[in-house]
């Protein structure tokens, strides 16, 4: 999903889940995007009604979680876990679930909290993204420390 706008996003929610429940083949990212899909039943309803959904803001300071920001950030992770980039990330991934009793969901979650806060960083500091900050992150929460 090299750059999408938001609606090429969300649309890719949409669409995959509408195929799913006619049984029609989807593509590799579909495949990834309906993991993501079927581990939240919180979002299904959502997933169905794309003409309330596909514009609708949620915004943060009304204490609203958008639901396609939270599906996206776990394609990105699932993403960066497959070629292990930035590098270092699957073995903290593996330390975190472990430390989870193998809770790889509850990982990802926790993952995620390190991927914002690294793209917070970057987005008050106007600079590009630092690995480094994601995978201390990760480092705090698997409480093993990773020299790089």
């Amino acid at each position: 999903m090299f750059n999408p706008s938001r609606s090429q996003a969300r649309r890719l929610f949409f669409d995959t889940w509408q195929k799913y429940h006619q049984k029609e083949q989807l593509s590799g990212m579909e495949t990834i995007a309906l993991e993501v899909v079927l581990q939240h039943p919180e979002y299904h309803a959502l997933l169905r009604d794309a003409d309330r959904y596909l514009d609708k803001d949620f915004p943060p300071e009304l204490g609203e979680t958008n639901p396609f920001l939270h599906m996206s950030m776990h394609v990105a992770i699932r993403e960066q876990l497959a070629i292990d980039q930035p590098v270092g990330i699957v073995k903290r991934f593996e330390q975190l679930k472990a430390r989870l009793q193998g809770n790889e969901h509850e990982a990802m979650h926790q993952t995620m909290e390190c991927l914002a806060e690294m793209i917070w960083y970057s987005q008050r500091n106007q600079t590009t993204p630092d690995a480094n900050i994601y995978l201390d992150c990760m480092d705090q929460f698997t409480g093993v420390s990773n020299k790089r």
